[in-house]
């Protein structure tokens, strides 16, 4: 499969990696299975016993006109435990590595399709500056977009980490909700590489 990068250079980059037909449903399943990943699920209430107190009758059975109580941490009562308490859960969804690896492979070569992927030799980004990223930006009509390079570089996380709609990440930590989550992706050719090592 060939491509043009951004300098009008032909470059050839493998069908296995980025030429495969779009899954919906596999795509669905990864993405649903990151998100709840993400989750924390460390929402926790106190049932009856697991709240201080209570441990004696607050008065006895009968004769005091009052309703019959057996402890002072009954759901009913304020302070008391809840009845049905909330515990930490685990949100995590397993996928396979291969499953995975497809859904990456469908999304990529979606995002081609659709000609989504702007490849670019290098974003030059020679001093920590919004402003000269914003001139790369508007230069290539790019306002909503994900910047992927082949290594974390320093320069460019601190010129995009205050720009509206401008996300960052280096090749190896390419997620398919991070790759969903913008308009367009501008990716250097080395970081194009790797990640068609990864997934060919």
């Amino acid at each position: 499969m060939k491509i043009k990068t951004q300098d009008s250079k032909n470059l050839d980059i493998a069908d296995t990696a980025f030429g495969v037909p779009y899954n919906e449903a596999l795509v669905h399943q990864v993405v649903n299975a990151v998100l709840s990943g993400a989750r924390a699920g460390t929402k926790a209430q106190k049932n009856r016993s697991a709240v201080s107190g209570g441990g004696a009758k607050p008065w006895k059975q009968k004769g005091t006109g009052r309703a019959r109580a057996g402890t002072i941490r009954s759901p009913i009562w304020v302070g008391g435990g809840r009845t049905f308490a909330a515990k930490p859960q685990d949100h995590s969804q397993k996928v396979n590595r291969k499953m995975y690896q497809a859904a990456m492979r469908s999304i990529l070569s979606e995002l081609f399709r659709q000609k989504r992927v702007v490849v670019t030799e290098k974003i030059d980004i020679k001093k920590p500056k919004t402003k000269d990223l914003l001139k790369i930006l508007n230069k290539n009509d790019l306002t909503d977009v994900l910047l992927v390079s082949d290594a974390f570089d320093e320069n460019l996380f601190l010129s995009a980490r205050n720009v509206k709609n401008v996300g960052i990440c280096n090749a190896g930590s390419i997620t398919p909700v991070i790759l969903m989550k913008h308009d367009k992706i501008l990716i250097t050719v080395p970081a194009l590489k790797l990640i068609e090592e990864r997934f060919a």
